[in-house]
C-alpha cells in the first residue's frame, strides 16, 4: 500500500505540473507573439511527440520494469520546465514542448503498469484503479487555479521555474519511494498465500485475457476523449470572458474538475459495467458538446461541470476494462496504447479547433469526433468480458 501511495503522489505532482500549465500556456504563448492557429499547434505538439515516447514505453516497461521509467521521466520533465521559464520566441516554445511530450510520455504507462501488477486480485486492481483516477482528478481540481495564481503572482517565468523544480524534487524521491523489485515479490507471495493452487483471480482469467481483445476500432473512444478535451483546453482560456483574466480560465477548468470528482465520489457506479459507463459516458459528453455548440440556455460553469462528470465516469472505466481482460506481463503494451490513442487526439484537438475556429464552432467538431467514435465502434466489443 506504501507503494501505491508513492505512485498515486508522482502522478498527481505530474498531472498538477500538466494541468497548472492549460490555463496559462495559451496566454504565455501569446505573450510571445503566436497567433490562435499557432497557439493550436504548440499544444498539440506535445500529444504528437507523446507517440513515440509510449511505443517506447510499451516495451520498455514490460521489460525492464516501471521505476527507471518513473525516475527520468520526472526529473528530465523538470529540467526542460526549467528552460520553458526562459522562452522569449513562439518557436523555441514548439521545440521545448514537444521534447516535453516525449518525457512525459514514459510516466502514465509505467505508474498504471506497476499498480495492475501489485494487486493481489482483481478487486484490489480496480480499487487500486479508482484510486488513480482520484488522484488525476484531485490534482486537476487545484492546478488549474493554482496555476493560475502563480502567474498572478510571480509571472511567467517563476511560475514555470517552480513547477520544474517540484517535478525534479519528486524525481529525486522516487528513486527511494518505489522498491519495485521488493514489491512485486510481496505481491506474489500474497497472491500466493492467499490461493496456495495459484488460481488467484489475476490469474484465473489469463487465459481469457490471451484469447479476449478489443478491437482496434474501441480506441477510437479514447482518442475522441482527449480530442474533445484538447478542443476545450484550447477555446476556455480564448474566451472572452477568460480572455483578460487568467484567474477566469482557472476556474473555468477548476469547475471541470469538480464535476469529475463528484462522479468519481459515486462509488455505486463501479458495480455497472465499464464498457457501459465509457459508451454512456461519452454520449453524454456528446451531448453536452452539442448543447455548448448551438449555445444551449445552460449556463457555462454548469456545463463545464457537466463535462467533468462525464470525464470522471469515462477514464476509470476506460483503465478497468483493459485492465480486466489483459493479461499482467502485457500492460505496458496495452496502457502505452492506450496513451498513444489520448495523445493522437490530444493533438488533433487543438489543432482543428485553431484551424477552424473562425469557419465553424470548435464545441460541433468535439460533438462530432465523440458522435463517430461512437458509431464506429463494432458491435463484436459487447462480447468482451467487462464485468466488474
Amino acid at each position: 500500500m506504501r507503494t501505491a501511495i508513492w505512485l498515486y503522489l508522482f502522478m498527481f505532482v505530474a498531472f498538477f505540473d500538466l494541468h497548472a500549465q492549460y490555463p496559462i500556456l495559451s496566454p504565455f504563448a501569446l505573450s510571445l507573439g503566436a497567433a490562435p492557429s499557432f497557439i493550436g499547434l504548440i499544444m498539440g505538439v506535445y500529444s504528437l511527440t507523446h507517440l513515440p515516447g509510449n511505443l517506447l514505453a510499451g516495451f520498455g516497461v514490460d521489460k525492464y520494469g516501471s521505476k527507471a521509467f518513473i525516475v527520468l521521466s520526472l526529473i528530465v520533465a523538470g529540467i526542460i520546465l526549467l528552460f520553458q521559464s526562459n522562452v522569449k520566441d513562439p518557436w523555441h516554445l514548439l521545440y521545448i514542448r514537444s521534447i516535453s511530450g516525449f518525457v512525459l510520455a514514459f510516466l502514465s504507462p509505467a505508474c498504471l503498469s506497476l499498480l495492475a501488477r501489485i494487486a493481489k486480485d482483481r478487486i484490489h486492481q480496480s480499487k487500486l484503479m479508482a484510486g488513480n483516477g482520484l488522484v488525476h482528478t484531485l490534482a486537476s481540481v487545484v492546478s488549474p487555479a493554482a496555476g493560475a495564481i502563480l502567474v498572478a503572482k510571480i509571472g511567467f517565468t517563476t511560475a514555470f521555474s517552480v513547477l520544474g523544480w517540484t517535478l525534479i524534487i519528486t524525481g529525486i524521491l522516487a528513486i527511494f519511494g518505489v522498491q519495485e523489485k521488493k514489491l512485486l515479490a510481496n505481491a506474489m507471495d500474497q497472491s500466493l498465500a492467499l490461493d496456495p493452487h495459484n488460481h488467484s483471480l489475476l490469474n484465473q482469467d489469463s487465459d481469457s485475457a490471451a484469447n479476449a481483445s478489443i478491437p482496434w476500432l474501441f480506441f477510437l473512444i479514447p482518442m475522441a476523449l482527449s480530442c474533445s478535451q484538447g478542443i476545450l483546453f484550447f477555446e476556455l482560456p480564448l474566451m472572452q470572458s477568460a480572455r483578460n483574466s487568467i484567474m477566469t480560465s482557472g476556474v473555468f477548468f477548476t469547475v471541470v474538475s469538480l464535476g469529475a470528482l463528484c462522479s468519481i465520489s459515486f462509488w455505486f457506479l463501479n458495480k455497472i459495467s465499464p464498457f457501459i459507463r465509457t459508451v454512456g459516458g461519452s454520449f453524454s459528453l456528446a451531448a453536452i458538446f452539442f448543447g455548448l455548440a448551438i449555445n444551449w440556455p445552460i449556463p457555462l460553469t454548469v456545463s463545464l461541470f457537466f463535462i467533468g462528470m462525464a470525464k470522471g465516469i469515462i477514464y476509470p472505466a476506460l483503465a478497468a476494462l483493459l485492465a480486466r481482460i489483459t493479461n499482467s506481463n502485457r500492460y505496458g503494451r496495452v496502457f502505452s496504447l492506450l496513451s498513444i490513442s489520448y495523445s493522437v487526439g490530444a493533438f488533433f484537438g487543438p489543432l482543428l479547433a485553431g484551424q477552424l475556429r473562425d469557419h465553424l464552432s470548435p464545441y460541433f467538431i468535439a460533438f462530432f469526433v465523440l458522435m463517430l467514435a461512437l458509431s464506429l465502434l463494432p458491435l463484436r466489443t459487447f462480447k468482451v468480458p467487462v464485468a466488474t
